[in-house]
């Protein structure tokens, strides 16, 4: 997620993201997280986009017990941290600038003996990419990613590099611009994609997209 200080005097019904810590209650836990919007901007706050993906994953319909999880993105980690309560063993990214907010999140909130679920990392999409394991994950998470059109490029290489043939990728976002549908475009030339839920009370869509089959596969 890309690191955006902004200025509070031009934001605003968005007061909320200033709260130095916002609370949830997600999978029979309550998890408080801290932000810090005026020193990393957008990758330090909670997105609705977050909370509608973790609402979702809790429903059932998609199981992570004992699933390989990797978020991208995570900002101040509440995706990460509740799909590692619900079982999933979850590396968890953003730029290195956000790690030290991240891993104190991810500590704060999963009790002692869950906390070997969840691993923090540094991943800036297009970069280092041998480090993680290509094709090694079942499940690619990403909450209000997608909205910085110079980072496609770079964002579906990494999609691409972690994803195998069994991977789910769920997307969760809000299509604010053309560009975001552009992006959508940009992944069907490797992934077939269809939306498997839709919030209206926050226009937030959520998209899962596995790799498209070879021919020999068909």
């Amino acid at each position: 997620m890309a690191l955006v200080p902004y200025d509070e005097t031009h934001l605003g019904g968005m007061q909320k993201l200033h709260k130095l810590s916002s609370v949830y209650s997600f999978a029979n836990h309550t998890i408080q997280i801290k932000q810090n919007w005026k020193q990393l901007g957008v990758a330090a706050v909670v997105w609705d986009a977050a909370v509608v993906l973790c609402t979702y994953l809790e429903m059932g319909d998609v199981d992570l017990r004992g699933r390989s999880v990797i978020e991208l993105g995570a900002g101040t980690g509440l995706l990460g941290i509740v799909a590692a309560l619900l079982g999933a063993q979850v590396t968890i990214t953003d730029r290195e600038a956000a790690l030290a907010l991240l891993e104190s999140n991810v500590h704060a909130n999963l009790p002692t003996d869950l906390r070997p679920r969840a691993v923090v990392k540094e991943l800036t999409w297009g970069q280092n990419l041998a480090s993680f394991s290509a094709g090694g994950y079942d499940f690619i998470l990403g909450a209000d990613i997608v909205y910085l059109e110079e980072t496609f490029a770079d964002l579906l290489q990494t999609l691409d590099h972690l994803s195998a043939d069994h991977t789910v990728i769920l997307l969760s976002c809000r299509l604010r611009y053309e560009r975001d549908q552009n992006f959508l475009t940009m992944m069907r030339g490797i992934f077939s994609i269809q939306e498997v839920h839709y919030d209206p009370g926050n226009d937030i869509r959520i998209f899962k997209a596995q790799r498209n089959k070879r021919k020999g596969e068909l």
